[in-house]
């Protein structure tokens, strides 16, 4: 009994972390870009963003730990945050950053730049 408990405490854990951010897709990122009503953040490294990042995305490298200068004053504003693709966690950098300067609308974009280009969308530079 006491290893189902742990094992249950321990599954309810997991899946507590495992979801701290939720997911948009690229189409409703393309939206909410078109619409002007969100703020990208590339986590990728100043080198990687100065070769291609979503259109409109802040450099998350180069804003050297201030993010809030970069930011609306609105705390509903969408915040979106991607990495290099799926498997990268590196957004979670910035997410946690936006999250803890109380933006309330925090997500990830899983499929990351290298999901952005497999599907063909614009690249700024």
């Amino acid at each position: 009994m006491k290893k189902l408990l742990t094992l249950a405490l321990s599954l309810v854990a997991a899946s507590g972390f495992a979801a701290e951010f939720p997911d948009i897709s690229i189409a409703d990122l393309k939206t909410a870009i078109a619409e002007k009503k969100v703020v990208v953040i590339d986590v990728n490294g100043s080198s990687s963003y100065s070769a291609g990042h979503v259109p409109g995305a802040i450099d998350f490298a180069s804003k050297g730990g201030d993010l809030a200068s970069a930011l609306p004053a609105d705390k509903n504003t969408l915040v979106v945050a991607y990495c290099g693709g799926p498997s990268c966690s590196a957004y979670k950098k910035a997410a946690n950053k936006a999250a803890e300067l109380g933006y309330t609308n925090v997500k990830h974009l899983s499929a990351g730049i290298s999901g952005w280009k497999k599907a063909g969308e614009t690249l700024e530079k």
